[in-house]
């Protein structure tokens, strides 16, 4: 299975990081062909220019292999910190770029502007795992759960998945040696349940 694998994080050494290398690594001895994108350490560009806006218009070689990458993938890992409840502007600026009209998705013949997409995309299951700093009660209690929404229904939904799963791990700045080996430990088995 082609899976495609996103890390958002600026700071090599991050549990984020050990995040990703065990979802890689799980998904290798599996026999899946991985694709995989640190976006910092790539110096990946989050800007979008007007002149991609348009469905057809002409990209730029490195989004235009990002986007084929995309319309390949039979599953998809993201892996990203909660950041003021949002994802970081890398990733956001990824999502701006690539998940596109006619990559992604497509507004149906006859759309009198309500905007009512159909999913393109191949894939299946897509998970995310993201790590916060706030207690998953008080989270919860405080802001709701902003990434779940724009994960499952604004991105996802939009495109077509109908199986979104998501895991935050959390509290990442008290969290001890082994408690991160527990969380890398459960990250590896979510992703071979996912994509066995």
């Amino acid at each position: 299975m082609k899976i495609l694998v996103l890390l958002g994080h600026p700071e090599s050494g991050s549990f984020n990081h050990s995040l990703a290398e065990t979802v890689v690594a799980t998904l290798e001895r599996g026999g899946h062909n991985v694709v995989f994108h640190d976006l910092q350490a790539e110096g990946f560009d989050p800007m979008m220019t007007a002149a991609e806006i348009p469905t057809d218009a002409p990209l730029e070689p490195e989004i235009a292999r990002h986007c084929e990458e995309l319309a390949a993938a039979e599953g998809i890992v993201v892996v990203h910190p909660n950041w003021w409840g949002q994802l970081p502007a890398i990733l956001k600026g990824w999502i701006d770029r690539v998940v596109r009209p006619g990559v992604a998705y497509r507004f149906l013949e006859g759309d009198s502007g309500e905007g009512i997409p159909e999913g393109l995309l191949k894939v299946k299951t897509a998970i995310v795992l993201n790590t916060s700093n706030t207690e998953l009660e008080r989270e919860l209690e405080a802001f709701g759960d902003p990434l779940e929404g724009l994960w499952a229904r604004c991105v996802f939904g939009l495109c077509g998945v109908e199986d979104v799963r998501r895991r935050n791990f959390g509290v990442i700045v008290t969290s001890t040696d082994e408690e991160r080996a527990t969380w890398l430990e459960e990250a590896a088995q979510i992703v071979a349940q996912a994509f066995c």
